[in-house]
């Protein structure tokens, strides 16, 4: 397939600090170096983009060095933190800003979606946008009239359509935002976070949309998202940005496994030393982990897939009848989830002094994204042995529970599925 969207050596240089404190003397000496035919100095320096960072220069790289070719058809999909880039990357491929070094090479029309009602006047009507977006996309009167009632169709704003656009809410500027860049035909279609605002049926809409641009009307699309699933789902390629530059590249799971794994909380902790602990000293944690189906180690989890927390321990003397419970909880401090292996009638029973681990698999997480707590629990009839709260802070971010190419979120915090499986594994070592 041919190439259409070239980025080569993009770079892209901020001054931190309040605007106009200083920039006339620095303007000077850019103008100065440029008709010597010299270098702009202050490309020399700069911090990394790394917003957690206490500042010590006062440029920024918000991108750096950044090289890629997308082919037509393709739908590439760009991963990342907040503040990482992403968004400064869509807007130079967008002409929106330019580069401070490199250069971007295209071939045909490219619309984009960077930010909420971007390239709408507000006193004007929705039917007036559409025919000023179609214009500046290049397309002619006549075009844009073949369209209209598809678009308007497509965004279900009939009923506001001769109505200004600044009295539009939030999601209504984005419904007709895409239909209007999905419909007038762009080469290439840039898409940021912007989805977001919008409410499920119209997020599965516009992914629907997306899929039929690429696959059917062979046309480009860069989908910037924090939704996985739809990640997952809708690109055929992706990348991963961390600090301003590209740091993996490859097919959209094996990005989606990179992004998880390098932005994640501790993944293996020891709770020898916890004093914070209910009951006696016969039991005792000795540390948990999270594992994902190729047994490697995540505190950053996706809903709907198979995950194994392992628990080790010690035992002092026997026990008999021992159950051990995981218990899930929101940072609202609310309970989401419970494992625990008496629901499946396995209790168990322990030798006098020995260590061992119990794995808890869970074929499909069933939590929504958001931030959860552990706490880790061993019972028996004769009551508490061991209890932790907070054993480990782990992140789930939004998956395809249902498999249906999109994200499932659950108001009550837990998603159900008739398969869904828990199984508990006891091992002594």
């Amino acid at each position: 397939m041919s190439i259409i969207l070239t980025a080569s050596n993009i770079s892209k240089q901020y001054r931190l600090g309040l605007v106009g404190t200083g920039t006339l003397n620095h303007d000077l000496k850019r103008w100065w170096f440029r008709i010597r035919g010299k270098e702009n100095p202050f490309l020399k320096v700069g911090a990394v983009n790394d917003r957690s960072a206490k500042a010590t220069e006062n440029y920024v790289w918000a991108l750096k060095n950044i090289n890629f070719e997308v082919e037509k058809g393709e739908v590439l999909g760009i991963i990342g933190k907040n503040g990482a880039g992403k968004s400064t990357l869509l807007k130079i491929l967008s002409r929106v800003t330019t580069p401070s070094t490199g250069e971007i090479k295209t071939k045909g029309r490219i619309a984009s979606l960077l930010e909420v009602g971007t390239g709408f006047h507000p006193e004007l009507t929705g039917r007036e946008n559409i025919f000023l977006n179609g214009a500046i996309l290049g397309m002619t009167k006549a075009e844009i009239s073949s369209k209209l009632e598809e678009i308007i169709s497509f965004s279900g704003c009939e009923m506001f359509i001769d109505t200004p656009v600044k009295r539009y809410s939030s999601g209504m500027r984005v419904r007709l935002a895409f239909a209007v860049a999905a419909h007038l035909e762009p080469d290439i279609l840039v898409i940021d976070e912007v989805l977001a605002v919008g409410d499920a049926e119209f997020q599965k809409k516009a992914i629907g949309k997306m899929q039929d641009i690429s696959k059917t009307d062979g046309r480009t699309v860069l989908f910037v998202s924090h939704n996985m699933a739809a990640v997952k789902s809708l690109c055929t390629r992706a990348f991963v940005i961390e600090n301003g530059s590209i740091v993996f590249k490859g097919n959209t799971d094996d990005a989606v496994d990179f992004y998880l794994i390098n932005n994640k909380n501790e993944a293996h902790v020891d709770l020898n030393n916890r004093e914070d602990r209910r009951g006696g000293k016969d039991f005792r944690f000795s540390d948990i982990s999270i594992k994902d189906k190729k047994g490697v180690e995540q505190t950053n989890l996706l809903s709907g897939e198979h995950y194994t927390f392992d628990v080790r321990f010690s035992l002092k003397h026997a026990k008999d009848n021992i159950a051990i419970r995981l218990k899930f909880i929101d940072n609202q401090g609310v309970m989401r989830f419970l494992c625990n292996n008496a629901f499946t009638d396995t209790l168990y029973s322990l030798h006098e002094t020995h260590k061992g681990n119990v794995s808890c698999t869970i074929p499909k997480l069933p939590l929504p994204n958001g931030e959860y707590s552990l706490q880790l629990t061993c019972l028996t009839s004769g009551g508490t042995l061991d209890d932790i709260e907070n054993v480990l802070i782990f992140n789930v971010v939004g998956g395809d529970f249902f498999g249906t190419g999109k994200e499932q979120v659950s108001k009550q915090g837990v998603l159900v599925e008739n398969s869904f499986l828990m199984v508990n594994q006891f091992k002594e070592l």
